[in-house]
């Protein structure tokens, strides 16, 4: 056996001696299930006016005597206990302040309910156990848009959150109050809107 074959052979057994690791790709793993469909936020409607468009004349100052919308809510936030409802008019400055024209303000609607029904009554406290602030009127319950003829279309914005406790407060309580005692504990939050001037 001459040298090129000794030299051969040690190598082919060195070779054999040698632990393979493989090169092939892992398999990958198994595809990950299609993530859930997001659903919608909680969301404000009315079939009194569409959202950003005219509010109806009944409902406003225009009226005598106007009466609130109709509203509706749906995809509500899991663990909601409460509703909150605020009204106002963000085209107004009053005082030279940041403080605008508050309408309408009410509190501990139930966390079943799914909408307020047209006309709601003005009354502190309502049958359902929820509670309706003071208006920049001063009067506990709905006040409709007013803005004047002179100038542009006001915006009415209705904001309603989903809360996970019920407010302790009662019907005297400012806005101030009640959105300090909503701070923390706000699950979601709908936004309509209208607009109106005589």
């Amino acid at each position: 056996m001459n040298l090129s074959h000794r030299i051969l052979l040690r190598l082919v057994a060195a070779i054999a001696g040698l632990t393979f690791v493989s090169i092939l790709p892992a398999q990958s793993a198994a595809p990950a299930a299609p993530a859930a469909p997001a659903t919608p936020g909680l969301t404000l409607t009315t079939t009194a006016f569409e959202d950003g468009g005219l509010i109806p004349a009944r409902f406003t100052q225009s009226d005598p005597s106007p009466v609130s919308p109709k509203l509706d809510w749906t995809y509500v936030p899991a663990g909601t206990v409460s509703f909150v409802l605020i009204m106002h008019d963000p085209d107004v400055a009053l005082n030279r302040t940041t403080e605008d024209f508050l309408h309408w303000l009410i509190f501990n609607i139930p966390g079943t309910a799914t909408g307020l029904p047209e006309n709601v009554p003005v009354m502190p406290q309502r049958p359902d156990g929820s509670v309706q602030g003071k208006n920049r009127g001063n009067i506990n319950g709905y006040r409709g848009p007013g803005a004047p003829a002179v100038g542009p279309y006001h915006h009415y914005t209705f904001a309603l959150f989903a809360l996970d406790v019920k407010l302790d407060l009662t019907a005297d309580a400012t806005r101030a109050e009640v959105l300090k005692a909503m701070d923390g504990h706000i699950l979601g939050k709908g936004v309509l809107g209208g607009r109106f001037h005589r």
